[in-house]
């Protein structure tokens, strides 16, 4: 039996605030002749909530993270090279969250197919560029810790470069074909003149196309960095419960680099686990690999918030700089102490100039009292 869908836009008055009043309700008859009746409604109010919170503080605390590392970090290494990268990334996607909130809102993309396809296409570099730069970070810090002498020669700057460019290409080349793959359409409706972007991909497009994409970057973007993480945070671990390893480094330095690991596994499971599990169950639902009412509901409900969460990531990759880079946070310390030092100073003269100020107040004042009447006698 063949899969039939069927298209239906209805008014449900408690939405009339958002155009997704009009819901685009999916009825799809599964091999049990079920009908699967699925709205999503909710994920308008929902997306343009949680991306324009995304929006002013991930813009405000990358301005700041690239304002260190370009004017007051002194010491560059291979870590801040990865870091630099990391900020680029989300800056691109940062930028473009006004178009996306501006079509969650008023439900209708007027910014034309290419800005459509640019911005689908930097959510992806983003999302996989933070978990691909991640991992260069967990890799990195597990060479200097495991093999702090024979590692030397591989962690150098120039290397570090070429490895970033490598995941730029990397990136790029899966990215840019799942974006370029969307295109902004009208909607179903003789009454709306409105266009759709970031959620038409037809199940032609899933079945023909996508389904391969998701595998690679599935593969290549989240299960092989995951794993990679996941081993070298565990062999950093090893290294640190050895004897030597407190003797070399001190109680201290390993309780850095603990908190450190802690923060690193943290972000990256809570931005990127649900987001990644979830598409590919969604992936399995839209080729029709997986049937039936209950997985559907339960994977198109889940997709929009496990979105919310991954695009958080560019809010916490800062804290991730500030932990992993004792550099920075030296470089942190320096600027709080100037500026601490220079209002200290400006109380300090505030306060000296108040006082002089006084001081010759009572002066005029006393002469004024004292001094005056007994001139006036003697003249």
């Amino acid at each position: 039996m063949h899969n039939i869908t069927l298209q239906m836009d209805y008014t449900t008055p408690q939405w009339e605030s958002y155009r997704s009043s009009n819901w685009n309700i999916s009825n799809s008859l599964d091999q049990n002749n079920q009908v699967c009746a699925k709205n999503d409604g909710f994920k308008y109010p929902l997306y343009s909530t949680v991306f324009s919170i995304v929006f002013v503080v991930g813009l405000i605390m990358n301005v700041i993270a690239m304002y260190i590392f370009s004017c007051t970090l002194k010491v560059r290494n291979e870590t801040t090279t990865y870091m630099m990268n990391l900020v680029v990334s989300d800056l691109l996607f940062v930028l473009t969250l006004p178009l996306r909130i501006f079509y969650f809102i008023r439900q209708d993309w007027p910014f034309g197919g290419l800005l459509c396809k640019l911005s689908v296409s930097l959510f992806y570099t983003n999302m996989y560029g933070s978990i691909l730069f991640l991992t260069c970070i967990s890799v990195d810090r597990f060479l200097a810790i495991v093999y702090p002498l024979r590692s030397r020669e591989l962690r150098t700057k120039r290397n570090a470069k070429i490895v970033c460019v490598a995941v730029w290409v990397l990136v790029l080349s899966g990215s840019l074909p799942t974006g370029f793959l969307l295109d902004s359409t009208p909607r179903q409706s003789s009454n709306s003149s409105a266009q759709f972007c970031f959620e038409n991909f037809s199940s032609k497009q899933w079945k023909s196309h996508l389904s391969k994409v998701v595998i690679f970057i599935e593969t290549v973007g989240f299960l092989i960095p995951l794993l990679l993480n996941v081993v070298c945070s565990a062999m950093v671990l090893q290294t640190l419960r050895r004897p030597q390893a407190v003797k070399r480094g001190g109680k201290l330095n390993k309780t850095k680099i603990l908190r450190m690991i802690m923060v690193h596994l943290f972000i990256f499971c809570f931005c990127f686990i649900p987001y990644n599990v979830n598409l590919v169950f969604y992936s399995l639902v839209r080729t029709k690999t997986l049937k039936g009412c209950a997985a559907e509901t339960v994977v198109r409900t889940i997709y929009p918030i496990a979105l919310c969460i991954a695009v958080t990531n560019c809010c916490f990759d800062p804290i991730v700089y500030y932990f992993t880079s004792e550099t920075i946070q030296n470089s942190i310390r320096r600027k709080s102490q100037m500026g601490e030092n220079c209002s200290m100073k400006y109380s300090e003269a505030l306060q000296s100039e108040t006082s002089s100020s006084l001081n010759f107040s009572l002066r005029t004042l006393t002469n004024k009292m004292f001094f005056s009447p007994l001139q006036e006698s003697i003249a």
